[in-house]
């Protein structure tokens, strides 16, 4: 089960269940919990705590120091749960102060050359593609799909069911269901998202209208929401309007043009 080329630190706790490949390197401090599979050439390291079942492909390094000029070289923390996937060469980042943790949730696939930045938080069920780059402090919610080589700013935030396209940059918040195009831009909704979620017709219609009053219409967004709180009463709706009444950076602003485009038109 541990490649006799393996470098594992006498403090490091592993499962009995614990992979691991050639060269891999476990530091102290690093908790690795069952059926967890560390291939080869990873290094894993920092106060860092894994649950169960999460595989590290060749390359990978694991709860290292942040890259911060800040960082005092405190015992800081990366938290991660189950079931993920770190392809090759993904880099994740500990916290850079210990009130804080780098955490990420459970059932994630995050491809080849992606990485997750110090004190960042991704949720469960996310896509982050290959060479995807996530700054430091920046959020990613449930189900969030980053396409390839698309870049989240310090503090930004993605909202649940979003999608970055391929190049896409954020550096203000992109709300829950909808689509980041070029830099700070929206084109719709991520209606073949929200479809295969499983939300109804009727809620992809409500937030369809919802997107129209908050982005589309021209007016200003604290109007806009106001409008849209009295009038917007789905769970979807009311998860869209409390995200962007939430932002500090600013909301990512729409293009005009719509990347659903024949999606949305069917349903209507």
């Amino acid at each position: 089960m541990i490649h006799p080329t393996a470098i594992i630190d006498p403090g490091a706790r592993l499962d009995p269940t614990v992979e691991v490949g050639p060269y891999a390197i476990i530091d102290a401090h690093v908790v690795l919990g069952p059926g967890c599979r560390v291939g080869p050439h990873a290094h894993i390291t920092g106060h860092t705590t894994i649950g169960a079942g999460n595989v590290f492909h060749t390359g990978c390094v694991i709860g290292d120091a942040p890259q911060d000029l800040k960082y005092d070289g405190g015992p800081t923390r990366l938290q991660v749960g189950d079931n993920n996937v770190f392809r090759e060469h993904v880099s994740v980042h500990r916290s850079n102060k210990l009130s804080d943790d780098t955490r990420i949730g459970s059932g994630n696939f995050i491809m080849a050359n992606a990485h997750v930045g110090h004190n960042a938080i991704v949720g469960n069920n996310t896509i982050i593609a290959n060479g995807a780059l996530l700054a430091g402090h920046a959020t990613v919610a449930d189900r969030a799909f980053l396409s390839g080589n698309s870049l989240v700013h310090q503090f930004a935030r993605v909202g649940m069911l979003a999608l970055m396209q391929g190049g896409a940059a954020i550096s203000k918040d992109l709300p829950p269901f909808t689509v980041a195009r070029g830099r700070n831009g929206m084109c719709g909704l991520n209606i073949i998202g929200l479809r295969r979620a499983g939300y109804s017709s009727e809620q992809r219609l409500e937030l369809k209208r919802l997107y129209h009053d908050l982005f589309r219409r021209g007016w200003k967004l604290r109007e806009a929401l106001a409008a849209a709180s009295r009038e917007y009463h789905g769970e979807p709706a009311r998860q869209m309007i409390a995200f962007v009444e939430a932002t500090r950076r600013g909301i990512c602003t729409d293009t005009g043009f719509s990347a659903a485009g024949s999606a949305e038109e069917e349903e209507e």
